[in-house]
């Protein structure tokens, strides 16, 4: 049986971004990811945007690794060529009712560190963005995009030249407590390795490796709820300098105007809580998002939007449920020592990749 000195389960961001930060020479770090490659699930279904932290509140994970994340990214982006761009956001509130809100999430926002915010009213934010309809909106100029894939790339290069081994196509099956260490079963042959430290960076099914382990996720809290978010695609060029978003809703920040590297618009996500993974997005959503769209984009046409991806979210609150963190847990207090658990990392997790790598080298070592 091999024995390594890290094993880390998934080769998502999360993964990815743990596997570079702990892999050196005298270091052995073996991947399994249960794909065919890296980054099949959440990280590369997603809006491609670096947030500013404006959500999440003071003091929280979401909040501190956001904020650090970011600048880590922008910081990595400009040495390894990866692309981004700080494009700006605005937060738009479509009529006077939703000025309070917008206030209020200023405020929260600021309290929790976000940098250079500033409300403009409706004149100023139609200078910005000609043709929105808007009461007043929210500028967060910290905010950008990215090329995911660029990243996932950039990592999985970095980690396999410090040693790291990915084992794709290698679904993690059974775990075992012993004294030497955590042997983990997995592959369709049942291959084992043992390791002392094991890296949960299972995404969507982070919780389902933490029961594996011996960890009661309705007692823990850990059970995951999915979150499926699809978005359409403007069929025809829209002049958006900058990323729209409307006031923030319960389970999402709602269908929000997001450029690509190439300038062209997608819409979304929306979300809808589901129990299978199935990435299908239904034409007769057109509609919705339409409508979602056209109270602050009043130019768009139901005929310009073309149905595009969707990804799903792991989210620790359910249908129900108000905020929950970021779960980044050494388990040593559940007698698991060595077990570290990465769970619910759903946005800002994309931003927060770096930072939350650097959370695990120092609970790994």
């Amino acid at each position: 049986m091999e024995r390594v000195d890290i094993a880390v389960v998934g080769a998502g961001v999360v993964g990815l971004a743990a596997a570079a930060r702990l892999a050196r020479p005298d270091r052995s770090v073996v991947v399994l990811e249960s794909h065919a490659r890296h980054g099949v699930e959440t990280s590369s279904r997603n809006s491609e945007v670096i947030h500013a932290g404006l959500y999440y509140p003071p003091g929280s994970l979401k909040s501190l690794l956001c904020h650090e994340g970011r600048r880590r990214l922008y910081a990595l982006a400009g040495e390894a060529g990866i692309f981004v761009r700080k494009t700006g956001k605005l937060v738009v509130a479509a009529d006077p009712s939703e000025e309070p809100a917008l206030e209020r999430l200023r405020r929260g926002a600021e309290a929790a560190g976000a940098e250079g915010l500033r409300l403009l009213d409706g004149a100023e934010t139609r200078r910005l963005v000609p043709g929105l309809r808007a009461a007043a909106a929210l500028w967060s100029p910290e905010t950008g995009i990215l090329d995911s894939e660029e990243l996932m790339r950039h990592l999985l290069g970095k980690a396999t030249d410090a040693g790291a081994i990915f084992l794709f196509g290698s679904p993690l099956t059974a775990v075992e407590r012993r004294p030497e260490g955590w042997v983990l079963t997995f592959g369709p042959s049942g291959e084992r390795l043992c390791a002392p430290v094991v890296v949960n960076a299972a995404g969507l099914h982070s919780d389902r490796v933490a029961e594996l382990a011996g960890i009661g996720i309705d007692e823990a809290g850990y059970r995951l709820h999915w979150c499926k978010g699809c978005y359409f695609r403007c069929r025809r060029p829209i002049p958006l300098p900058h990323l729209v978003y409307p006031v923030p809703e319960a389970h999402g920040l709602g269908v929000h105007l997001t450029p690509d590297r190439e300038g062209r618009v997608r819409l979304g996500p929306d979300s809808a809580f589901v129990h299978s993974l199935d990435y299908d997005v239904d034409p007769a959503l057109r509609a919705s998002f339409h409508a979602a769209a056209s109270r602050y984009w009043p130019g768009l046409a139901p005929e310009d939007l073309d149905p595009d991806t969707a990804g799903i979210r792991p989210k620790l609150s359910g249908p129900e449920g108000g905020f929950r963190d970021f779960v980044i847990a050494e388990e040593s207090a559940r007698g698991l020592p060595g077990w570290i658990n990465l769970i619910g990392i759903e946005s800002p997790g994309l931003t927060a990749a770096l930072a939350i790598a650097e959370r695990v080298a120092a609970l790994a070592c």
